[in-house]
């Protein structure tokens, strides 16, 4: 009977412990469910919780017993970092309480402060990184520096020495020589322009009264007005309207902003002839000029040859290379958005139609109308340019499509846009001044 003595009286005092232990409260016995029912259950698997669980496994067993004297000043540490998770509602109900940004944002203040921030950040972003392009005048943002442009260009470039090694002209070869003269030709010209940048603006040489010139730019439009083709004019274009050049030009002057040419000071002008077939040309930037002989076949004169690579000239001072890298990211960014509602097919096939497409035709024509003007400056006659991108369409095989599903307009729009009479005028300006020795910048 000693055993049972001893028995019964360990177990009277683990009551009497317990009575003291357990705190008397209402939502104690919901608690414990919501405890064992989910969060505890998870929490208990590590060991820190081993302790607790057992706390909450043997209060049915005290329970049961008639156990009824709670001690509610007692804090149990464990049950108070459960708690810190919950919050009680007018109906003494226990909730999760939120947590995370979504919690954080629930606050107005906090919402209205991180608005406030983002858009101070996108707004000196955005006015930060503004420039202007040379000649048109438009304004654009570019987050890609000059120099990380001018580097990438260079490692294009020694890139493409490697895929055409044994392919390149020597600098001795006829070819090589020739084209390295006109595209040096076309640099001084720029130069000379970019020490005293200058933008002729000249709104009164170009009236609807003036007179005609012979081989002036009207003669060139009425010429390819002959060809039975459709003339239709999109948003895209307005980059070489008169109205447009002209007023982008004024405003330029008037608030006295600054072109952006500082990317092209202290170049190391490079040109390469690579003997390949393709009918192609590009100005890497950086000042990298690759010509393929395939365009030696198709442009015989130096003014020809020297309109192609006015256009390439023209990409690197207009930087459509960073420019094109700055637009990728915000479309990639606006794709991320939309893939949350439409298919990801859709999205692609939408965006190239609508953005990757059209911005591309738009820098051509921007490259069309600087490289227009370096020519001219350059002394070769500007209303050849209109022909060889009227040439360049029918060897690519022009139509009506082509404006919509190409990353270049059609040969024939972009010649009817050069050969409109105040653009392919102030070209001949230009042209007229230089022949006559006056020295005309660019």
């Amino acid at each position: 009977m000693g055993w049972y003595r001893r028995g019964k009286f360990a177990l009277d005092h683990f009551r009497s412990v317990a009575s003291r232990v357990v705190p008397k409260n209402q939502n104690f016995q919901r608690s414990w469910r919501n405890c064992q029912s989910g969060y505890l259950d998870s929490a208990s698997k590590g060991a820190g919780f081993n302790g607790f669980f057992l706390f909450c496994s043997i209060y049915p067993r005290l329970r049961t017993q008639g156990v009824v004297e709670i001690n509610t000043s007692f804090h149990n540490p464990f049950l108070l970092g459960a708690k810190r998770f919950y919050h009680v509602d007018p109906y003494n109900v226990h909730h999760f309480r939120p947590r995370g940004p979504r919690r954080w944002f629930q606050n107005p203040k906090h919402f209205f402060v991180v608005v406030m921030v983002g858009s101070g950040v996108l707004i000196t972003l955005y006015f930060g990184n503004l420039e202007t392009v040379p000649y048109t005048k438009r304004k654009r943002m570019i987050l890609l520096s000059k120099a990380m442009e001018r580097r990438v260009g260079e490692s294009q470039f020694e890139q493409m020495k490697d895929a055409f090694k044994g392919k390149i002209l020597p600098p001795i070869h006829p070819e090589s020589v020739r084209v390295t003269m006109i595209a040096k030709e076309i640099i001084d010209a720029l130069q000379r322009g970019l020490r005293k940048e200058q933008v002729w603006n000249d709104l009164g040489y170009a009236s609807e009264h003036a007179m005609l010139v012979k081989g002036d730019g009207r003669d060139t439009l009425s010429a390819l007005s002959e060809d039975k083709v459709e003339r239709s004019w999109d948003k895209e274009d307005k980059i070489l309207d008169d109205k447009s050049v002209r007023q982008s030009q004024k405003n330029g002057q008037e608030r006295g902003s600054l072109t952006a040419t500082s990317h092209l000071d202290g170049l190391n002008w490079e040109i390469l002839v690579v003997n390949e077939p393709n009918i192609n040309a590009f100005c890497l930037p950086g000042g990298k000029i690759v010509v393929f002989t395939g365009l030696f076949e198709h442009f015989k004169s130096d003014a020809e040859i020297a309109t192609i690579i006015g256009h390439e000239v023209g990409h690197a001072v207009a930087r459509h290379s960073a420019e094109g890298i700055t637009k990728n990211l915000w479309f990639a960014i606006l794709q991320l958005i939309i893939y949350q509602l439409v298919t990801p097919d859709i999205v692609n096939t939408m965006s190239s139609l609508f953005l990757h497409l059209p911005f591309s035709r738009r820098m051509e024509i921007e490259a069309d109308y600087i490289g227009l003007l370096l020519i001219a400056s350059a002394g070769y006659d500007p209303q050849v340019a209109p022909k060889v991108y009227e040439k360049l369409g029918k060897i690519a095989g022009d139509s009506t499509l082509r404006d919509y599903l190409s990353t270049h307009p059609s040969g024939i729009k972009r010649a009817k846009l050069l050969a409109q009479a105040k653009i392919m005028e102030e070209a001949l300006t230009i042209y007229r001044n230089v022949r006559a020795g006056c020295g005309v910048e660019s």
